[in-house]
């Protein structure tokens, strides 16, 4: 039996505090989340749906979706965000498999430059373009001075192209830092052994490191998709001619026009859009595991 110095001793343990229901945790992000997101989005849905006190309606969808401005807008979205990303994925595999394999001095510093470029704003390579292959940029400059030529020859900034280059530009490092974390998991010794018996670079690259590239490369696809079908900035720094894209297409409707029935009706179609994407790329990480595309 216990004696009186035991029951003593008990008594006189430290006890933890009370620890409040688990609930009571979720209660101030929750009260976040629903000013600053669901009520927004809430309103948008609102009047995406007719005016308020009026009822419900889909006439606004019909008049909107059927429209030649906003199909031309979903056209140029998707055709930049799949172009850029197509060009994401060829240009950092080929850079990362630069750094990853080939050996020159600065290699950490590149790495390095990759993190700082992910940090940067997107207006500041449109900018860095607009000096370079502007009408007025370095570029035209020289070759009208040197060749007398009357006019820019080079112009495809303001086009399509330029748009798909500049995003390129941007978010490639996006899907190389997965592909770094990926080509650090591959062990030289297998490249060696494969060339030392006769095996060609592309037999290499084929047979050992794109199958450990392929999870990061549909990561980094995945996001550089979302990225670039929701990118405003470059669009609208670049004012390229005739290119609108949804979230340009927002924009003017909202701001320039004021008719925010057509602009929430647009709104709700990206967002979509912009969730469905976000599905995949989720999925693309359940699928293969972050950990191993370099993303968690």
């Amino acid at each position: 039996m216990p004696t009186v110095a035991d029951i003593a001793a008990f008594c006189t343990l430290p006890r933890r505090p009370a620890q409040p229901p688990r609930g009571l945790w979720l209660i101030a992000p929750s009260l976040v989340l629903a000013v600053l997101f669901f009520y927004p989005l809430a309103l948008i849905l609102r009047a995406a749906f007719g005016e308020e006190g009026a009822p419900a309606s889909l006439a606004a969808f019909r008049e909107v979706l059927g429209s030649v401005l906003f199909l031309d807008g979903l056209e140029h979205t998707v055709v930049i965000a799949a172009l850029s990303t197509l060009g994401c994925l060829v240009l950092g595999f080929t850079l990362s498999m630069a750094i990853a394999f080939v050996p020159f001095a600065g290699v950490k510093f590149a790495g390095r430059l990759i993190d700082a470029i992910i940090s940067l704003p997107t207006f500041l390579v449109t900018l860095a373009f607009t000096f370079v292959y502007g009408s007025a940029g370095l570029l035209n400059a020289g070759l009208m001075r040197e060749f007398g030529f009357a006019l820019p020859p080079v112009d495809f900034l303001y086009s399509q192209w330029g748009v798909i280059l500049a995003e390129i530009t941007v978010y490639t490092p996006f899907v190389m830092r997965p592909l770094l974390a990926a080509f650090s998991t591959i062990e030289t010794a297998q490249i060696e052994v494969a060339s030392s018996l006769g095996a060609r670079p592309w037999r290499i690259v084929g047979h050992i490191i794109l199958p450990a590239a392929l999870p990061a490369l549909l990561a980094g696809g995945s996001l550089c998709l979302l990225l670039t079908v929701n990118e405003f900035g470059i669009v609208l720094f670049i004012g390229a001619k005739d290119v609108i894209t949804l979230p340009l297409l927002i924009y003017g409707k909202a701001i320039q026009e004021f008719d925010y029935t057509s602009a929430a009706v647009i709104a709700v179609v990206n967002v979509a859009l912009s969730l469905a994407l976000y599905a995949v790329y989720r999925g693309v990480l359940g699928r293969f595991g972050g950990a191993r595309a370099g993303l968690v």
